[in-house]
């Protein structure tokens, strides 16, 4: 219904985006200023890709008029005030709307996408840990203490901005760690992984930008409380074996972010070694896809009453 950009208001989808320049509309739709009255004639629907601080700030407007919001900044991921601003380190711009947001993660919070009215979409490296890490949780066959999770990631997770670190020249033939020791996807992580262990949650967690263009993945390394190998297989399909989304790997296969680029699916599998007595969990998934619109789209599609499928497979 609309598409708008500061940066490129008065340009048509077409113009920024070329590969886009098949679409019916590409070449007539243009970019035009963010205005909340005018949205809200527009679209029953609207999607902010926004930075954090900034995304609350049409947020409000949009919801008194009637509008359904999919924010995927992280301005409604945390139901803290007090988090948030510990994390983000300014106060949040609407605290009264953080009970209201339903966090849309659709394997775990489908029911309540459906009636919502403001989704806080997850970030990417929290469904990489979320989804695999989560179902073991509930189940008991994990210990809450002592989770270390490892993720890599391609340098589109930055987004599109214009910033020295990640051109390619200091990116290509590169791989280093960043946000260390208090990444602030952490307060979501360790929010949602309470949420499943009934408990709070500390995790060790290191992000890594290695040289590719889009993908995440995460290694994590778990401790078992008695659970076989069979039980935690048991486990992982008695959560996601209807799940259109989530690719349980068995037998010898491991995830592959070549296999998820460009789709909404998220890979799993994991190990147990027997030398350390530690579970190892690994996912891959699209950050751009599963990790970021992709789901948005698939929240939409509850919230809407489509097929979760449409327009993702």
């Amino acid at each position: 219904a609309a598409v708008t950009s500061r940066q490129d208001a008065g340009q048509t989808l077409a113009q920024i985006f070329p590969k886009f320049a098949h679409h019916p509309r590409a070449k007539t739709l243009r970019f035009t200023e963010p205005k909340a009255e005018v949205l809200a004639g527009q679209a029953q629907v609207v999607f902010l890709a926004l930075p954090h601080g900034v995304a609350a700030e049409y947020a409000v407007p949009l919801l008194r008029l009637g509008c359904q919001v999919i924010d995927l900044s992280a301005d409604f991921r945390v139901r803290s005030a007090a988090v948030y601003k510990d994390f983000y380190a300014h106060d949040h711009p609407a605290p009264e709307l953080l009970g209201q947001a339903v966090y849309g993660l659709p394997e775990v919070y489908r029911p309540q996408i459906r009636k919502a009215s403001l989704i806080a979409s997850p970030g990417c490296y929290p469904t990489s840990i979320l989804l695999p890490t989560i179902p073991l949780l509930k189940a008991g066959l994990i210990e809450p203490a002592g989770i270390i999770a490892d993720s890599l990631s391609g340098v589109s997770g930055a987004g599109r901005k214009a910033e020295l670190d990640y051109l390619f020249v200091e990116c290509n033939e590169s791989a280093r760690p960043y946000g260390i020791p208090k990444h602030r996807h952490l307060s979501e992580i360790e929010q949602e992984l309470s949420v499943a262990a009934g408990k709070q949650v500390t995790i060790q967690f290191t992000p890594h930008l290695i040289p590719v263009i889009r993908g995440i993945l995460t290694t994590l390394y778990l401790t078992p409380k008695g659970a076989t190998a069979d039980q935690v297989a048991a486990c992982y399909r008695a959560a996601y074996a209807n799940e259109p989304f989530v690719r349980l790997l068995e037998g010898k296969a491991l995830p592959d972010t070549k296999n998820v680029i460009g789709t909404n699916v998220i890979e799993i599998a994991w190990r147990h070694d027997p030398r350390t007595g530690r579970l190892i969990v690994m996912s891959a998934e699209d950050n751009l896809v599963k990790g970021a619109g992709g789901q948005a789209v698939q929240s939409m599609n509850l919230m809407c009453g489509f097929p979760e499928t449409a327009g993702l497979m």
